[in-house]
């Protein structure tokens, strides 16, 4: 059958990282730096003064300043490689992958804090809760400040939509905007900024069952709270499981789709046979359009321009048959 293609951009880049890439880097390097000092002072508090609560957060700062690393090593192996040619379609996924790998961390801590809870409920120990306390109050505020600083660049990707770094600029509908903010997401800064909101809440946990414990006699609260945070914990990590593991797998975007056959087809000279629209990176998308019709290809190309999140365009023709 023959076909024709739109060959309107022959030389372009595949660079899909997200608007603020580099920012995000910072963020993530001051906040392991914080991580990683919080992660040794609460592990060495919590054997002296024997508390479950202060270990778990401990240990769980203890991953989650790895896989900070790995968040921060990813943006800066995701903007040397942007460039290479070895990477089809460019390096905008390795945050997704890295978010991947967050998630799988989260989900081994929450099995970790879980376990060690129904132990040390099983079989109570003493707990110098006084010095305890202190020591997790230090690292809630850690955690805090490392959370204001991951939480821009977060709340950024999770709702904006990034005007700024495409190049279209036309208006859209309302029920498009509904859906948009997942596409614009760094995963990579979602799971950083999920594991520092995890170690607070373990902190804000080890302190009310250190309270508790204190001054009530609550000795069976530390881990019991131990077993809350890990549930807590699980829930997110499925959370970001699910989300970078479907960008990993190209998942189609149902609305992103609608969106593109409205646009083709709303002219009635053309009616798409083949699509496919996926992720490359934060807030940008590929999409291959096969259509059958009258209109030209490069006027259907310039029909998807109003679909902002699309990077990576590519344009099939088939002519009618016979």
């Amino acid at each position: 059958m023959p076909h024709d293609h739109d060959h309107a951009a022959l030389a372009h880049e595949h660079v899909f990282l997200g608007a603020d890439h580099d920012e995000n880097t910072r963020r993530t390097l001051l906040v392991v730096a914080l991580t990683a000092a919080m992660m040794v002072a609460e592990i060495v508090a919590g054997t002296i003064f024997n508390s479950m609560a202060l270990l778990a957060d401990g240990f769980h700062m203890a991953t989650h300043a790895g896989a900070l690393a790995v968040a921060a090593a990813a943006y800066a192996f995701a903007k040397k490689h942007a460039r290479s040619r070895r990477f089809s379609f460019g390096t905008g996924k390795v945050g997704d992958l890295a978010g991947f790998a967050s998630a799988l961390v989260l989900a081994v801590v929450a099995v970790g804090i879980a376990w060690e809870s129904v132990q040390r409920l099983i079989s109570p120990e003493p707990v110098a809760f006084g010095q305890a306390t202190l020591v997790a109050v230090v690292g809630l505020a850690v955690n805090l400040v490392s959370a204001l600083l991951l939480g821009g660049g977060h709340h950024h990707h999770g709702h904006g939509h990034g005007h700024g770094h495409h190049h279209h600029g036309h208006a859209h509908d309302h029920h498009h905007h509904h859906h948009a903010h997942g596409r614009h997401r760094d995963n990579n800064l979602r799971a950083a900024f999920l594991h520092v909101v995890a170690d607070a809440l373990t902190s804000v946990l080890a302190i009310a069952a250190l309270l508790s414990g204190r001054y009530f006699g609550w000795t069976w609260l530390d881990p019991v709270m131990g077993i809350v945070g890990a549930a807590v914990i699980a829930s997110w990590s499925w959370s970001l499981m699910r989300d970078t593991g479907l960008v990993l797998l190209d998942a189609a975007d149902p609305h992103l789709e609608a969106e593109v056959r409205d646009e083709v087809e709303s002219h009635g000279d053309a009616r798409i046979t083949d699509l496919h629209v996926w992720r490359l990176g934060p807030g940008a998308h590929g999409a291959i359009v096969s259509y059958m019709g009258d209109a030209p290809a490069a006027a259907v190309r310039a029909r998807l321009r109003r679909v902002h999140e699309l990077r990576h365009v590519t344009v099939e023709r088939f002519a009618h048959p016979g």
